[in-house]
């Protein structure tokens, strides 16, 4: 294992769920801490304090808006102003709206692209030459299976994840001779909030009830029957900073109970 002591690692949509799993499986490593991410402000405090007991060194909230460049820029400048670098990227933020292409909000549409996609390369702009200062860095996009196939009235989802796969392959490249890597995960569905409230959107967008959408159309696809675990991403995510994995650039880590294997 990469000692991870000292590390500074920025998480974008880590006060809950994927992202804010994530942190603390860093943090259980020393690293310093970046959130990001809205929520109430008891919330926000709760994710901070959880992740310093979780091991932290040191952990920093930024409120950025994942939809304003300045922001993102404002995030990534801060978290090197404050800890003196940016050792670990890992680009989490996202959204989800559910419904047939003819009723797809287009507010939707380009909210969903600017904060999973744009805010990936906005992030990775500007982190990119601090990570080259230093000689070394990693990358980590969560895309999702979402990045290799598709479901119907995710129009949006689909096509951001799968620009996200584009751009970690195109990224990976530029910085394969700077000591950097950049990859994607890929889950399958995962228990956090944004799942359980597209459980009620699903629900409402094919006529069924929430235990069908559970049974017959999450779970449907992924062949161990189970949701995947936050800390199944988090211990994927470490892994991938790791010595051994530092010939690991430009894919795409699957994680998914088989969904895309069939």
């Amino acid at each position: 294992m990469t000692n991870l002591s000292g590390k500074t690692v920025v998480i974008t949509g880590s006060t809950s769920g994927i992202g804010l799993g994530i942190a603390k499986g860093f943090a259980a490593h020393g690293a310093n801490i970046v959130l990001n991410g809205f929520g109430a402000p008891d919330a926000v405090e709760a994710a901070v304090k959880d992740t310093k007991a979780a091991g932290a060194n040191a952990v920093h909230y930024n409120g950025a808006d994942m939809t304003k460049p300045n922001e993102i820029e404002a995030l990534i400048s801060d978290a090197q102003k404050i800890f003196g670098s940016v050792d670990v990227l890992v680009n989490n933020a996202g959204i989800q709206h559910v419904s047939p292409i003819e009723n797809f909000p287009p507010e939707k549409w380009d909210a969903i692209l600017a904060i999973i996609l744009s805010s990936s390369f906005h992030t990775m702009r500007h982190a990119v030459p601090l990570m080259r200062a230093a000689g070394w860095g990693r990358i980590i996009n969560i895309a999702s299976a979402h990045a290799l196939v598709a479901s119907p009235y995710k129009s949006a989802y689909v096509a951001a994840k799968h620009g996200m796969l584009g751009l970690t392959k195109t990224i990976a490249l530029e910085v394969a001779q700077d000591n950097i890597t950049v990859n994607a995960i890929c889950p399958g569905y995962v228990k956090t909030p944004l799942v359980e409230n597209q459980i009620a959107d699903t629900a409402k967008a094919r006529g069924m009830s929430e235990d069908e959408v559970v049974n017959t159309v999450m779970l449907a696809a992924q062949h161990t029957k189970k949701f995947v675990k936050v800390e199944d991403i988090a211990a994927l995510a470490l892994f991938l900073c790791t010595d051994a994995a530092q010939n690991i650039t430009g894919t795409h880590q699957t994680i998914d109970g088989g969904w895309t294997a069939a």
